[in-house]
């Protein structure tokens, strides 16, 4: 079971300190921003790429993905097993350095779970570590983490391809402040327009609709009503970010209204609280951040984009919602990159 699915717990708790302390701190995140301007760099060369190719015959004919004839999902699932193996190799090499004499630990994410089992082996197991730096990673890190992000991402770049004039504003500013054509760094971002653009995407495109489930710890009153103890509830974000009461024309997307605006959508603030907010909220918050301004602000000022087809922004009819556990596009944007 995920950090997500677990009640509150002594369990819990050290599971939250790690995800705080070692995974997504301000600290450890700032020491990895060379690894994710690297990862970037390698997202603007498969663009590019792509870009000098023709389609594949999956684009062509979707019902081809079925039998996958590409062979990408095969190859997909024989990287994971050995990603796998990998972690499983690493955790055993570690655990007997640790038994070295002489050996120095340094202050990761992997020795702090090993700490906390000698220390207290009844909160997180050594079986509970692999559970979580492996199979956990699969289902929680890995989807819940690069599937929202990659959701969200695509939505913005939609908006933007339907909106070519905030499109430009924010591609003119990238260029007068960063220059045509080079990635976004982190210390850029806190200047750029991008982030009005990245707040109204979550605002009008919550990646998860309804949050996940709350459990009433006690009978509550809210707004008249009684929320009986031990009943689960969910939370409507999706109509929240779109109530007329705190913002005008709410089913716009106007990223001016963010511009000299107190509203934020790290939890502080009710009108979007995409990742939620108290101690439920989304760990991966910081680090999603940063990546969507990344990823978003790079591609659009590394390459011009068109519709596909030559359709026109204002005949762009496919921004439907497609409701799973995230918030879709029921029709995947098809955007054509092109080269500066």
């Amino acid at each position: 079971m995920g950090l997500p699915w677990i009640p509150v717990s002594t369990l819990w708790r050290t599971l939250r300190k790690i995800c705080n302390t070692q995974l997504f701190s301000i600290k450890k995140l700032s020491a990895n921003q060379n690894l994710r301007r690297r990862k970037v760099e390698e997202l603007l060369a498969n663009v590019r790429r792509s870009s000098l190719t023709d389609p594949d015959s999956e684009d062509f004919f979707p019902l081809l993905r079925k039998i996958d004839p590409l062979g990408l999902r095969r190859s997909a699932a024989i990287h994971f097993r050995k990603i796998f193996d990998l972690l499983d190799r690493i955790m055993n090499e570690r655990l007997q350095f640790r038994k070295s004499p002489g050996s120095v630990k340094n202050n990761d994410a992997l020795n702090t779970l090993l700490d906390i089992t000698e220390e207290n082996s009844e909160a997180i197991s050594k079986t509970r570590i692999q559970h979580l730096l492996l199979r956990c990673n699969e289902q929680v890190l890995f989807v819940a983490g690069t599937d929202t992000t990659a959701s969200t991402f695509q939505w913005a770049m939609a908006e933007l391809l339907k909106n070519p004039e905030i499109k430009s504003k924010a591609k003119a500013e990238l260029e007068q402040t960063i220059g045509k054509r080079n990635p976004v760094e982190e210390s850029d971002i806190a200047r750029l327009y991008l982030q009005a653009i990245v707040k109204e995407t979550f605002r009008l495109h919550p990646v998860v609709p309804l949050l996940l489930p709350r459990k009433a710890e006690a009978d509550v009153e809210i707004g008249g009503c009684i929320i009986p103890k031990d009943a689960k509830t969910f939370v409507n974000v999706w109509a929240i970010g779109r109530d007329s009461s705190t913002c005008d024309n709410p089913n716009s997307f106007k990223p001016d209204r963010f511009l000299g605006s107190e509203m934020d959508v790290k939890g502080r603030s009710f009108e979007p609280i995409p990742f939620g907010g108290g101690r439920r909220i989304c760990p991966g918050l910081p680090l999603a951040m940063r990546m969507l301004h990344l990823m978003l602000g790079s591609v659009i000022n590394s390459f011009d984009w068109k519709l596909e087809d030559g359709t026109k922004p204002e005949d762009m009819m496919n921004m439907e919602d497609k409701f799973r556990i995230t918030l879709d596009l029921a029709h995947p944007l098809r955007a054509v990159p092109v080269v500066l």
